[in-house]
């Protein structure tokens, strides 16, 4: 897996252990010729090869040739200062014989692999070979090249005076002189040799930053975990993460999104560089987060807004709402009729609340349906009204948002504040069908040795009806395919099915898209820091962000499963009663068992009978014309 990030230990060191056992012979075998040919001989120090460098240098006038073993080097790193004195080299000669006389070889070296001095990235020291190798070409130790092997060993004699991407020409020479040394000892073949000695360095032009490049996601993984692990574990128990993350789509998203919002303030006319935006994609199947976008700026840790930022979510909360009464089928279908017209509502403090809609209309009797569809504000407060706040707020809950909040009527239409994650985990139990799990960030912890220690596996418990939630996501589909979401038809094809809803709070501060395909979800909130007005609506900021960030990724279309409790029946369009194949107006709706009309017209509308029992069989959605058809006529 790639590497991503990592937890900057205290003293501004960052290692990535290798175990001796998966350090391959040819890097063992190249430090050694290079470094100590006598190691497994010796008992820590030598001698003769002290007393070689120390004639050298008497000579020269100068340092120019060391004498140090591995394990000398190994002392000077771990225990000693740097300077140059009888007294440090006597130090280092005993500590070096202790550490022989204790540990074995193989212990010693995997220490000294993972220990040796090998770079500077600003203030973060590079260790070992393990982090050097991702350092200089990105990639594990195991992966790589001779030449690149090489480099590495190379750049022992001085990891700044070599430095490839400072000195290139020092560190070619260098390089070069290794890859010799390694022909000599037969560690690579003549022709390998050849091709290596003509390559270029091959190390990465910039390397990666800091601790990360995604600041924002692994935001996200070191708080999941701190629910379970101490800081100072993570960092300095060598603890290896595996998560959720993946770069190519959150590398999409990042571009996406800075991109996008350049046009929108273009386009609208507002101050360049003011819009912010937050973004979360995560996989439907298991609601596993694989982007996380917490700024407009990728890359730049600070704020968090996918996780921190908490505004108000406007429309996006509806589909609570009309999940709530769909709840109680005996009361209410997807074609029971709602009046939208003006309503007036009491509050606790003895005050009037008058909702209105976003367009100043009203507009009569609407099926239930299309009131959601539409985002038509009158209705869903008469209808959140006439089911109670209470089994509101208990469906929000059961949807996975655990903050409380206060029981105000206002609530229906959003009035309540929430982050972008919890907007996503909201919409994740919809399209589980109403099967809850928790997001997750990190699929597994490992120690050091890759030896398992903890495994974070999907767990899922049934919250809601999936029956209801069916429902509810057929009319989520019509909010794409006819209502305020219509405009995500200029960024997807029109056979991808997709379910989601708009969200614009009031003064237009802020602008929200959550939605759902096959396999993907995404929650995108644009707004600006200070809370003023950014005159964009949910379709005008978030839906163009959510759209072209989609496009540019693999989705699959939505196919709702089908829950047993759910048939599709042959209604008249007009009337919502039942009706005969062939006629015209007729088109099957989805209903929970025992909730479709029981009444019948005919082909002329009139009404001709009434059935004591429901339709003896299930309707197949393409008898007559389909649901989507209805709602593209009714609009």
């Amino acid at each position: 897996p790639a590497h991503i990030g990592s937890f900057s230990p205290t003293h501004n060191q960052d290692r990535l252990w290798v175990p001796f056992k998966d350090i391959s012979p040819m890097v063992i075998q190249t430090i050694l010729s290079v470094e100590d040919q006598d190691f497994y001989k010796h008992y820590g120090v030598q001698p003769q090869a002290i007393l070689r460098a120390l004639i050298v240098n008497i000579k020269e006038g100068r340092t120019v040739q060391g004498g140090s073993t591995l394990t000398q080097q190994l002392v000077k790193n771990l225990f000693l200062t740097r300077e140059q004195t009888l007294k440090r080299k006597f130090d280092e000669a005993v500590m070096a014989l202790s550490l022989e006389y204790f540990y074995d070889k193989d212990q010693i070296f995997e220490a000294y692999l993972n220990e040796v001095y090998m770079g500077q990235d600003g203030k973060r020291a590079i260790h070992g070979f393990g982090m050097a190798s991702r350092f200089f070409f990105g990639r594990a130790l195991e992966d790589l090249r001779p030449r690149e092997v090489a480099l590495l060993v190379g750049l022992l004699k001085g990891p700044s005076f070599y430095d490839p991407r400072r000195n290139p020409e020092r560190a070619l020479e260098r390089r070069n002189l290794v890859l010799k040394v390694m022909l000599d000892q037969k560690l690579i073949r003549p022709e390998e040799a050849e091709a290596a000695l003509k390559a270029p360095l091959g190390v990465l032009p910039d390397p990666p930053s800091g601790n990360t490049r995604f600041p924002d996601f692994l935001d996200m993984v070191k708080r999941q975990l701190l629910e379970e692990y101490k800081e100072e574990d993570l960092r300095s128990e060598g603890l290896r993460i595996f998560t959720t993350l993946d770069p190519q789509i959150q590398l999409t998203a990042e571009n996406t999104v800075a991109s996008r919002l350049e046009q929108i303030e273009s386009s609208h006319g507002l101050p360049m560089g003011k819009l912010e935006a937050a973004a979360i994609i995560t996989s439907t199947g298991g609601n596993e987060v694989l982007a996380l976008i917490g700024s407009r700026t990728p890359g730049l840790s600070g704020f968090n807004r996918a996780l921190d930022i908490e505004r108000s979510v406007g429309s996006v909360i509806k589909p609570a709402v009309y999940l709530t009464a769909l709840r109680s089928p005996e009361r209410y279908t997807l074609i029971t009729p709602i009046e939208d017209s003006a309503i007036q509502v009491k509050t606790d403090r003895n005050k009037v609340w008058t909702p209105q809609n976003y367009d100043r209309r009203y507009h009569g009797t609407v099926p239930l349906y299309q009131a959601l569809a539409h985002s038509f504000n009158a209705a869903t407060v008469r209808l959140g009204m006439d089911v109670g706040l209470k089994r509101f707020f208990d469906t929000l809950h059961k949807l996975g948002v655990d903050r409380e909040f206060d029981e105000y009527p206002s609530a229906l239409l959003g009035a309540v504040s929430m982050t972008p994650v919890e907007v996503a985990q909201m919409f994740q139990t919809l399209a589980a069908d109403g099967f809850y799990s928790p997001i997750r960030a990190i699929q597994s912890v490992h120690r050091p040795d890759g030896t398992p220690l903890q495994r974070y596996p999907l767990t899922v418990r049934e919250n809601l009806d999936p029956a209801a939630v069916f429902l509810v996501n057929k009319a989520l589909e019509a909010v794409v395919e006819e209502g305020t979401g219509r405009r995500l038809k200029q960024f997807l094809p029109r056979k991808v099915s997709i379910a989601g809803k708009t969200g614009t709070t009031n003064d237009l501060r802020d602008s929200w898209f959550a939605g759902f395909t096959g396999n993907r979800l995404a929650v995108v909130w644009v707004g600006r820091d200070d809370n003023t007005p950014t005159g964009l609506t949910g379709s005008s900021g978030a839906l163009p962000v959510w759209g072209d960030m989609m496009s540019r990724i693999n989705i699959t279309p939505l196919q709702l499963t089908r829950p047993d409790a759910i048939k599709w029946v042959l209604v008249d369009r007009q009337t919502g009663l039942l009706t005969d194949k062939g006629c015209p107006g007729a088109v099957t709706v989805p209903f929970i068992s025992g909730s479709e009309p029981f009444r019948r017209v005919s082909c002329g509308g009139t009404v001709v009978s009434h059935q004591e029992q429901p339709p003896p069989a299930d309707q197949k959605e393409s008898s007559g014309g389909s649901f989507i058809d209805w709602i593209k006529d009714m609009f």
